[in-house]
C-alpha cells in the first residue's frame, strides 16, 4: 500500500517513518507538513493510505479527509481525543492517539490492509492457475499449486517447488504482487508461503515441507487471522 504522512510535527513524522519502514507491505511515497502539500501528492501519485494529523495550520486534518477520494484509507494520528467520533463518522480506518505505541499502529495498518485487499479488484493472477518466470532466456511456466515457498535472496528470489527450485532476478515484494492473494501469504520480510503447503503452525512459525519458518512480528496478526479462518 502506498502511504502518505501528513503531520506538521517533525518528531511525529520521524516516528511514523520508522514504524512504516518495518512493515513490508507499506511504501511511503511522501511526507507532508500541511494539507496543501498533501493534496498535491494525492493528485500526482497513487496513494492508498494516509496517516493524518488533525490539528495543522491551514486546512485541518478533518477537512482534508473530506476532500480526498473516498477509496483512500485514512488513519488519524493526533493528540486530541475529542475528534475521534468525527473521525469515525468520516469512515476513517482508525484513530490513533499520540504517543502512538507500535502494537497499536500495527493493529491499525493491518485493518487498513485487510480492507484494501478485500476491495481490490480481482487480478488476472487470481483467476489463473499459473505464472511465467524467466529462466535461461525463456519464460518458463509454473503452476501455482507447485509453489511451496518463495524466498528472498537480495536482488533474487528462490522459488521452492515440490521437486526443484528456481532462481529468478526479481524482488520478493514485486513478485508478491503477481501471486494470487487468496492462495499465498507473506509471513516474513523474506518469505511468502502457499497456504495449501502449510502442514502446521504456531504463533511463532509455519511448518512447510518439513521446515519451520519464522513468522515475523509485523505479519503475525494478519497471518494468524487468515489461518484461524480454517479452524
Amino acid at each position: 500500500m502506498n502511504c502518505l504522512i501528513v503531520d506538521d510535527e517533525p518528531i511525529a513524522q520521524n516516528i511514523l517513518k520508522e514504524f512504516i519502514s518495518t512493515i513490508d507491505y507499506l511504501n511511503l511515497v511522501a511526507c507532508c507538513s500541511n494539507s496543501n502539500e498533501a493534496f498535491n501528492e494525492v493528485q500526482q501519485k497513487q496513494v492508498d493510505l494516509v496517516f493524518l494529523d488533525v490539528n495543522m495550520p491551514g486546512i485541518d486534518g478533518m477537512a482534508f479527509a473530506k476532500i480526498i477520494p473516498k477509496e483512500i484509507h485514512v488513519i488519524f494520528t493526533t493528540a486530541y481525543r475529542e475528534y475521534a467520533i468525527e473521525g469515525f463518522n468520516l469512515q476513517a480506518t482508525d484513530y490513533l492517539l499520540k504517543p502512538i505505541p507500535f502494537d497499536r499502529f500495527l493493529k491499525a495498518v493491518a485493518k487498513a490492509r485487510e480492507s484494501f485487499v478485500t476491495k481490490s479488484p480481482q487480478t488476472a493472477q487470481d483467476k489463473s492457475e499459473f505464472i511465467f518466470v524467466r529462466q535461461d532466456r525463456k519464460m518458463e511456466k509454473i503452476d501455482f499449486s507447485e509453489i511451496l515457498v518463495v524466498e528472498s535472496q537480495a536482488d533474487y528470489i528462490k522459488i521452492h517447488l515440490k521437486d526443484r527450485f528456481l532462481i529468478v532476478r526479481e524482488s520478493i515484494s514485486n513478485f508478491e504482487k503477481k501471486l494470487p492473494g487468496s492462495r499465498f501469504i507473506r509471513f516474513h520480510r523474506s518469505f511468502i508461503g502457499n497456504l495449501k503447503s502449510i502442514d502446521s503452525y504456531t504463533h511463532e512459525y509455519l511448518e512447510i515441507a518439513g521446515k519451520a519458518l519464522t513468522i515475523s512480528r509485523s505479519y503475525k496478526e494478519e497471518v494468524l487471522r487468515r489461518l484461524q479462518q480454517f479452524e
